[in-house]
C-alpha cells in the first residue's frame, strides 16, 4: 500500500483532486465519494428519525437507500456545471 501512495500517478491524481481539476477520473471520483457519503449520512438520518420505530438496521438500510436518491442527480448536474465553467474560460 505504501508504494502505491508514493508513485507518480497517484500523486497527480490527488494533486488534481485538490486543485479542482475536473476531468474524467476525478468526475468519477467525486462521484463515488458523494454517493459514500450520501450512504452513510443517509444510514445515520433514517436511524435518527425511525430507528426505535422500525429497529435501527432497517431505518439504517433504507435511510442509505434514501439518502442517495437526492445526491446522486445533484451530483451529476453539478459535475456538467462545473466542467462548463471550467471550459468556458
Amino acid at each position: 500500500m505504501p508504494d502505491i501512495l508514493n508513485t507518480p500517478e497517484f500523486q497527480e491524481f490527488i494533486s488534481q483532486l485538490g486543485h479542482g481539476e475536473l476531468n474524467l477520473i476525478t468526475g468519477i471520483s467525486w462521484f463515488i465519494i458523494t454517493t459514500i457519503l450520501a450512504v452513510i449520512g443517509g444510514a445515520i438520518g433514517g436511524m435518527i428519525l425511525a430507528g426505535k420505530d422500525l429497529g435501527y438496521q432497517f431505518s439504517a438500510l433504507l435511510g442509505g437507500i434514501f439518502g442517495t436518491s437526492g445526491v446522486i442527480p445533484a451530483v451529476i448536474v453539478w459535475l456538467f456545471i462545473l466542467n462548463y465553467f471550467s471550459n468556458s474560460q
